[in-house]
């Protein structure tokens, strides 16, 4: 059953402020220098686990996140999730803070790409022909991109290549970990190594947190970290799948908004072409995605034996 109209308007201006906020960080981070990208991330580790102790604290969810603690193979599975997590967030960073800002908005663009790409090679799916056309239009912008500049567009391919990977990990955990339980568990398996980071760079002196604003402001990354979640999160439990994937792509034109009109950023031809290659496939995949979308679901296959 769809759910109601407020329900609906509700959870669509919950993905959308998600999703602003994922595309605005771009402008956040580089307030925080001096601070370089390594020290920016144990710090948002760190505040990002503070912040969502206290709200499951507030939201009763003590449980789940103690449960995925004991879970021996689970938070394996939340620990590689959270590696790669990490490096998500230490790319962007650096993109974002030395002039690179659209190249990581390229990343989020050919995310999907990517996660396509790990169905077939990893999960061993079977593409139809209309998505084939849309990886082949993603390979063929990286090649574009890579000869127009002379070099391949790492940070683009770091940032999908972690976060695709990232995904394809929780999709396997499946339903049993929630949004706020499962990035509470992340954190926690990331705060050990952050905190040894912070105390030893405090140490030798070349930390930069003091309490001011600066600090204030690195304080503020657990925030920026948690909150959009959460707004993600109860956007997906009230709109359609195919509403929630389209507004996806409203973080990264944000982002390239921000580098080219904000930042400076130039946009030669060869990049215009590159991302107008993403774009298509984009195109190809939405249209694809809402046609099948439609179609009555097939009868439901009995599920194989444990």
């Amino acid at each position: 059953m769809d759910a109601p109209a407020p329900g609906r308007r509700g959870g669509l201006a919950a993905g959308v402020a998600a999703y602003a906020l994922w595309g605005a960080l771009p402008l956040y981070f580089p307030l925080l220098t001096p601070s370089d990208p390594v020290e920016i991330i144990a710090h948002r580790v760190v505040w990002s686990l503070l912040f969502c102790l206290v709200l499951l604290q507030v939201t009763g969810t003590w449980r789940a996140y103690v449960t995925i603690l004991r879970d021996r193979g689970l938070l394996l599975r939340l620990s590689a999730a959270a590696v790669l997590l990490a490096v998500n967030w230490l790319v962007f960073v650096h993109g974002v803070t030395t002039g690179h800002v659209v190249d990581a908005a390229l990343g989020y663009f050919i995310n999907p790409l990517v996660t396509i790409a790990l169905a077939v090679l990893v999960l061993g799916e079977r593409l139809r022909a209309v998505q084939w056309v849309a990886v082949g239009c993603g390979t063929a912008a990286v090649v574009v991109l890579t000869v127009g500049y002379g070099r391949l567009p790492w940070i683009a391919l770091v940032l999908a290549g972690s976060f695709g990977t990232y995904g394809l990990i929780k999709s396997r955990v499946g339903p049993r970990v929630a949004a706020l339980p499962g990035l509470a568990a992340e954190t926690t398996v990331l705060t050990p190594v952050a905190v040894v980071y912070l105390v030893v760079l405090h140490a030798v002196g070349a930390g930069t947190f003091a309490l001011d604003l600066h600090g204030l402001a690195l304080v503020g990354t657990g925030v920026l970290t948690a909150v959009p979640l959460l707004l993600f999160n109860s956007a997906a439990r009230r709109l359609p799948l195919t509403t929630v994937g389209l507004l996806q792509y409203l973080a990264p034109v944000l982002q390239l908004a921000i580098g080219v009109l904000v930042a400076g950023e130039r946009m030669p031809l060869a990049r215009w072409w590159g991302f107008g290659l993403v774009w298509l496939a984009l195109v190809v995949l939405t249209v694809d995605g809402l046609r099948h979308s439609r179609r009555p679901a097939p009868p439901a296959r009995p599920a194989p034996p444990a």
